[in-house]
């Protein structure tokens, strides 16, 4: 394990390092925006505080809460609908003695299609626009209950048009790192601190130079403390209670803010209730999240819904689910 250890901590301390991506001001714009939107629900019930949390949803987080997995497993995420279209995602995450969890995921925002139409309103063609992204992760443990995680991801942008359309279809494609670390029961505490840098990589270019976008970079900072766990003497009883800060990499000095709460109870069955309310996250706007996940023999299902309307997402925000089958 020495040799994958090391790899991953030293691309986490040369990201971190590196500076900002960009020297942009996120006053001029990012492209990519649909990479911040929430994935899976358990990221929405707890509002995105995520970052110092584990589980198979880390890696749309922060990959070094993949590395306490016990097993491997395959997830399906679906909303119904994100920036008014559909998010589908795809993880397969493998738990190896050797090198920890190694995973691969696919993320669809389907932005659906719309008609094409002259000034006397005869149908002319049909537009659609969709982002895929993929995403290679790889997560262990090391100098005990420090874990590390690292992501490539292949981000392409794809707008086609079929009919009669005065511009060919457009595909812009980049590719972005998430890197993270995470702390657990830090010194006997109870606490778990966790960091992340996401989306950092080059600009997204649709049509030439002058006219790319810079990544949206986040750097985050979060703490998790397990209540429950530490005062409560109950098997299998949890109660944490999260506090994350997300801010531009490219332009600090004004952070979201993320708090949560979970509880579960149980090993295998278990079930666990979360709550989560942010404050000046990018694409949504103040408001609570909660949502419930539960474990039954190989089965993993999570279930949410955001209570903050408007935003990107419409009026009525989507509800979100996930289904996870272990292999044990």
């Amino acid at each position: 394990m020495r040799g994958p250890a090391v790899f991953l901590l030293a691309a986490v301390a040369s990201l971190f390092a590196a500076g900002p991506v960009t020297a942009q001001s996120a006053s001029a714009g990012e492209g990519a925006l649909f990479l911040l939107l929430p994935v899976g629900p358990k990221g929405v019930s707890v509002a995105r505080a995520m970052t110092a949390l584990e589980g198979p949803e880390a890696v749309w987080w922060n990959p070094a809460g993949l590395a306490t997995l016990e097993h491997s497993m395959v997830s399906l995420t679906r909303s119904e609908e994100a920036i008014t279209g559909e998010a589908t995602a795809l993880s397969g995450l493998l738990r190896s003695e050797k090198l920890g969890v190694l995973g691969l995921s696919y993320l669809l925002v389907d932005l659906g299609d719309e008609e094409i139409r002259d000034s006397e309103g005869n149908f002319l063609g049909q537009l659609s626009l969709r982002y895929h992204t993929g995403i290679l992760s790889a997560s262990t443990a090391v100098l005990g209950d420090l874990a590390v995680g690292l992501s490539l991801k292949v981000i392409q942008s794809r707008q086609a048009c079929r009919g009669q359309c005065l511009d060919a279809g457009v595909t812009a494609t980049t590719y972005a790192f998430d890197a993270g670390a995470q702390w657990r029961d830090l010194a006997g505490s109870g606490v778990t601190l966790g960091a992340a840098l996401v989306h950092a990589g080059p600009s997204l270019q649709v049509i030439n130079e002058e006219q790319a976008d810079p990544l949206p970079t986040r750097v985050r900072l979060a703490a998790s403390y397990d209540v429950l766990g530490r005062w409560v003497e109950v098997p299998d009883l949890a109660g944490l209670v999260t506090l994350e800060v997300e801010d531009r990499w490219s332009d600090l000095g004004d952070p979201a803010v993320y708090a949560a709460t979970e509880v579960s109870a149980g090993a295998n069955p278990s079930i666990a209730l979360r709550a989560g309310y942010s404050w000046g996250a990018d694409l949504q706007v103040d408001g609570a999240g909660v949502g419930v996940g539960v474990r039954y023999e190989s089965f993993d299902l999570g279930i949410s819904k955001s209570l903050a309307s408007g935003g990107l997402a419409g009026q009525n925000e989507p509800i979100h689910f996930s289904l996870g089958f272990v292999f044990r």
